[in-house]
């Protein structure tokens, strides 16, 4: 278990129905946020849950920490993804870890201006997906199907940098983000 899933989970609640609020919310935010940034009516967020408002705020005091739970519990989703990768040949692993990762960034350029800066969950959050990562990277290096020359800093900051970029749709992203990944492999 990571830090980062030590911390949401410590804030999750134990009880099933208002752990069924606290992920509802979650996705309400989510789609929120991705749709009207950071500064997302809460009023509508607890309406797309189907809650209060007083059980938004029971389960994040204030925006910011639910900014900061959404994004956490992006991150939380980009570590499992490599997890679940593991089992697939190196390239498709490493291949499948960055499609995912992509999705992410979408999350968080969505999330970037309500985020706290000097937050110490920032860089945890960062930590665990350099980490997550990293060993399929090296394993596809190791397999000979990744060039030996880079490093998932690398990696992840030429994905962000293409990710980031606006497109005039998803398909377009896609095809540059493949033409980014392609450039990885081992010629």
């Amino acid at each position: 278990m990571t830090d980062t899933d030590s911390a949401l989970i410590a804030q999750r609640p134990h009880r099933a129905d208002a752990r069924r609020n606290f992920d509802a919310l979650l996705a309400a935010a989510r789609e929120a946020f991705a749709a009207h940034g950071s500064t997302a009516s809460l009023e509508d967020i607890a309406r797309r849950a189907g809650v209060g408002i007083g059980t938004l705020y029971r389960n994040f005091p204030t925006r910011d920490a639910l900014i900061e739970a959404v994004y956490v519990d992006e991150v939380e989703s980009v570590v499992r993804a490599a997890r679940d990768a593991e089992s697939l040949e190196p390239w498709d692993a490493l291949d499948t870890w960055l499609h995912r990762f992509v999705s992410y960034i979408g999350t968080k350029h969505a999330l970037l201006d309500g985020l706290n800066k000097d937050s110490p969950v920032l860089l945890t959050c960062r930590t665990a997906i350099y980490d997550s990562g990293s060993p399929l990277l090296e394993r596809a290096q190791k397999s000979g199907e990744v060039r030996d020359d880079v490093v998932i800093g690398d990696v992840v900051r030429m994905v962000s940098g293409i990710a980031g970029v606006a497109f005039e749709d998803d398909a377009q992203r896609t095809k540059v983000v493949e033409l980014a990944i392609d450039g990885l492999r081992a010629r």
